[in-house]
């Protein structure tokens, strides 16, 4: 998506990835583990953006929880590397993290500020991972890491795909109570937030990037719903989601968790959502998904 929209633009995008396929953009070869020739594309650039990382979307047993770490933990690692070798070090560097950072929680937003970090294994990876990429010696380079929330974008594969095909099949109704906050942010939002960040030099640390209204999950689906135009969902009660998480091989805490992120310091900084509203969203993205879905 951030490669689309730098390389309509007209900038010199060079994709990072363990399998480089053909694109619009250059792609180069790398393990997300080694320094290599790949360090070339970092010496000298504008921009680092790191997103690498194991999906989450499996079950946490020993060894996925195991890639999981590595896979982020070593790219931020290297990366740093690359840029405390560069002769010409970049002047920003973005690294991904997570609103997962965060407790679960139901009765308050949680912000830059007064958010409070949470336990377990997703947490655990989440300040693994901010400490390797703040721990970096890269002194002459910005550093923000993104603590985004779910990105919502009409492209094929993504959380907003598997979504519409559960609205779409008539089973997205609410999961588990719904009262579970949903954190979200429209994919322009997201793209507008990274452009944002690039053009001030006063940011960097941890930004939320998120909607400044997330909802629960109740609501969250309906407005889904209205916006494809379908009465009703079927709901999905905790016990059916175990039994489900285990049949599809992920987790039901990427859906249970309560994750109420607040964007502060974007909002203190100016910055203006063009969709802070789910209902908006949902209706602009359901519009753009059906144009592009396969018939």
């Amino acid at each position: 998506m951030l490669a689309r929209h730098f390389h309509a633009q007209g900038h010199q995008v060079d994709v990072l990835g363990r399998f480089p396929r053909p694109a619009p953009w250059k792609m180069t070869a790398w393990n997300g583990r080694d320094l290599g020739a790949w360090a070339d594309s970092v010496d000298g650039c504008d921009l680092v953006i790191n997103l690498t990382g194991r999906s989450v979307n499996c079950r946490y047993n020993a060894e996925n929880r195991r890639e999981i770490l590595e896979t982020r933990i070593n790219s931020t690692r290297v990366i740093g590397e690359a840029i405390r070798r560069a002769a010409s070090p970049p002047p920003l560097w973005m690294n991904a993290s997570t609103a997962t950072i965060y407790r679960h929680s139901l009765d308050r937003d949680m912000d830059e500020f007064t958010g409070e970090i949470g336990s377990g294994f997703s947490v655990d990876v989440a300040k693994a991972w901010e400490q390797t990429f703040f721990e970096s010696n890269t002194p002459a380079t910005r550093r923000i890491a993104l603590r985004s929330s779910m990105i919502m974008s009409p492209d094929r594969g993504g959380v907003f795909d598997v979504l519409m095909g559960l609205v779409k099949r008539g089973l997205g109704g609410k999961a588990g109570s719904g009262q579970q906050y949903v954190s979200w942010i429209h994919d322009e939002d997201f793209i507008r937030a990274v452009e944002f960040l690039i053009d001030d030099p006063s940011m960097d640390g941890a930004v939320n990037v998120g909607s400044p209204h997330p909802l629960p999950n109740v609501e969250f689906m309906a407005a889904l719903r209205d916006a494809y135009r379908t009465p009703a969902g079927l709901p999905a009660p905790k016990w059916m989601l175990e039994i489900g998480a285990l049949f599809l091989r992920t987790e039901t805490e990427l859906i249970l968790k309560s994750r109420r992120v607040t964007p502060r310091r974007l909002l203190d900084t100016g910055f203006a959502f063009s969709f802070p509203d789910w209902t908006t969203a949902a209706e602009d993205l359901v519009r753009r998904w059906e144009r592009c879905e396969p018939k």
